[in-house]
Order: structure tokens, then sequence, then C-alpha cells
């Protein structure tokens, strides 16, 4: 495996203490979170512009680690952004803000989420019990962006509510995916 920068890129409210986002950057050398000017009230021009510096700075080609809405950014991002530099994608519980019952209004600035297909070898990760996706539309998610998907069971939205602790099954996909021929 080529030595990568991991871009941990937590969703709406950031991911706390417990949440395996978190946690993998603790625990790997060079990772670095991509730190939003407002994680609750997100505004999308302005969550590209942070995440296109992340990568641009980055000291190698990275790794962008999404969970939730920030999937959405990421797929956003991709259309303009320096996506050359990415290696690989993985997004977690990609948030459905095209519905007004899965996500809230403050997060539906993020709509219309993008169906191309990403420039990057990508792995979607979605739960059968998530809340803020139905696992028909992650399934729809991950067929029109041409990623690989997995789908881990009940595991509720992947978050640090999910009892996941650092998540090892989630850095096994993850490790797999980067070890593969990309």
């Amino acid at each position: 495996m080529r030595h990568t920068t991991m871009l941990i890129l937590p969703g709406l409210g950031d991911s706390g203490l417990s949440h395996w986002q978190t946690l993998w950057q603790l625990s790997t050398p060079g990772a670095r979170r991509v730190e939003q000017l407002d994680w609750d009230h997100p505004v999308l021009p302005e969550w590209i512009d942070r995440l296109q510096d992340a990568v641009v700075e980055a000291p190698s080609p990275v790794v962008l680690v999404a969970h939730s809405l920030a999937c959405v950014l990421v797929t956003h991002w991709a259309r303009s952004g320096a996506a050359g530099r990415v290696a690989a994608a993985m997004l977690v519980a990609p948030a459905d803000v095209e519905s007004e019952a899965r996500t809230p209004p403050h997060s539906w600035g993020f709509a219309p989420i993008p169906r191309d297909p990403l420039p990057f070898p990508t792995l979607v990760v979605a739960s059968s019990d998530d809340s803020y996706v139905e696992i028909e539309r992650a399934r729809e998610f991950a067929s029109s962006w041409r990623a690989r998907l997995v789908e881990i069971g009940r595991a509720g939205h992947i978050n640090g509510n999910s009892g996941l602790g650092a998540w090892p099954e989630g850095r096994r996909l993850l490790n797999e995916m980067l070890a593969s021929p990309l």
C-alpha cells in the first residue's frame, strides 16, 4: 500500500470522542480531521472550500473517510475539487439530505445529492436500520457513484451511539480497499 494521508470528514455536529472517526484519527499517524467553520449549521460552499484546502495541503495522496453529511460533501466536491489527489474514499452512512423525513432542515442545503460516478475508488458502508437513510437509497447512491457497497446489518447510523468503539470491522474494510489494486 502506498503512503497516503487519511482525512477524517465528520458529518453534522462533528464526531464526538466515542465516534470511530475520532478513534481512527487518534490511532493513525498523520491522520487529519477536516475542521469546518460551523458543524451545526453547514453551508455547502464553505464545507467544500475546507475540504479542498485540506486535500491540496495534504503531504501525500489522500484517503477520504467520510461519515453521514460528509459523504454528500464528497460527492459535491468531487465535481470540481482536486479529485486527482484522492487515492480512495470510504463513505459511511450517507445522509439522505433529499428526504425531509430522514434529515434535519439545516442539512437540506446539500441537496440534491450528485449522482455522478466518483473519479476515485470508493467504498460505501451502510446499515439496514440507519435513521438518516433507507438501505434502498444507500444502494442507489452507491450504484450511481460506482462504489462498492458493504451492508453491515443493524448498526444504526454507524456513529458513536452505535456502540462500535474503534470499529475494527470498518478499519478492516478500509485496509482491504487500500491493499487492493486501485
